[in-house]
């Protein structure tokens, strides 16, 4: 991880080149469930700027060398947001980016849910909400045993953290003093039912993970210098697990997926993914729309 750069603001060149990408991963997000005609694209849109920001800046990783002993880890406890983290494995050089249009058939190494034993990059296989935290708890504790110095990140969903098992992962990691761990929750406002204050609220969420015993930054989710910001500021964290609250826009980047829970699990027809595709900015839309089309 390069830190040459000021977290204050990011430099024009780096920021853009960010930007490139979260737009790259979100076109593949459209292509991957488009050919496998499910899946999950609201979530992952919501937050590429959050895959981005880790794979290509935040985290020390290799794509050469995946099982590297002292890398930092990465958790998709909201597993079922599968495409995005793909999406990013893939740009940031884990597998070919041709791979992705495979995601969900019966052969393929990109399977519903993330896989650890499948997928190149995957650190811990999710699906079950509430788990992946739980794992990375455990990670970022055999950690601090062998006495290394990598970081673990997780993401959550605010409709995850509805389930029972993400506080007590929380209560471990402050009463372990996980001050390795980087909780980032991904608000934004819907789950498969619809609003996550009409299904379960679980605001205010900044004040219960204080409660909890966490150093808490809230940021908006879809910007980059607020996410380098609060990561950096984390890192500085002594003595107790830092959570990130990410505020985002489900479907961001689509004008008619943005803040619609009908799009959390369903699949773009032809149709919705050319749309989709040209407002991110893909000339040949047509073409990355058929189920061998390129992300």
């Amino acid at each position: 991880r390069s830190t040459l750069f000021p977290y204050t603001t990011l430099f024009r060149s780096l920021a853009d080149e960010l930007e490139q990408t979260a737009r790259k991963i979100r076109r593949s997000v459209i292509q991957a469930t488009h050919a496998a005609k499910s899946g999950h694209p609201g979530g992952s849109l919501g937050a590429a700027e959050i895959f981005t920001i880790l794979y290509f800046r935040e985290m020390k990783i290799d794509p050469g060398n995946p099982e590297k002993d002292d890398r930092d880890r990465f958790v998709l406890s909201k597993g079922h947001t599968a495409p995005g983290l793909y999406a990013a494995l893939a740009h940031r050089g884990f597998f070919p980016v041709e791979e992705l249009v495979t995601l969900r058939r019966i052969d393929s190494r990109l399977q519903g849910h993330p896989s650890m034993r499948l997928t190149p990059g995957v650190d811990m296989s999710t699906g079950s909400l509430g788990q992946g935290v739980s794992a990375a708890c455990g990670m970022a504790l055999g950690a601090k045993v062998k006495g290394m110095t990598n970081r673990v990140y997780t993401l959550l969903g605010d409709g995850e953290i509805q389930e029972g098992e993400c506080w007590e992962a929380f209560m471990f990691a402050a009463h372990h003093r996980l001050d390795n761990l980087c909780v980032l929750v991904d608000v934004n406002g819907l789950q498969i039912d619809g609003s996550t204050s009409d299904v379960m609220n679980p605001e205010p969420i900044g004040e219960k993970m204080k409660a909890f015993g966490f150093e808490v930054f809230e940021v908006d989710g879809n910007d980059f210098d607020s996410l380098d910001d609060a990561l950096q500021r984390a890192r500085s964290v002594s003595g107790r697990p830092s959570c990130i609250l990410a505020r985002t826009v489900k479907g961001k980047g689509v004008s008619f997926m943005e803040n619609e829970a009908g799009w959390h699990g369903k699949a773009p027809n032809d149709e919705e993914c050319r749309a989709a595709l040209r407002e991110l900015g893909d000339a040949s839309a047509e073409g990355g729309c058929t189920d061998d089309g390129r992300a």
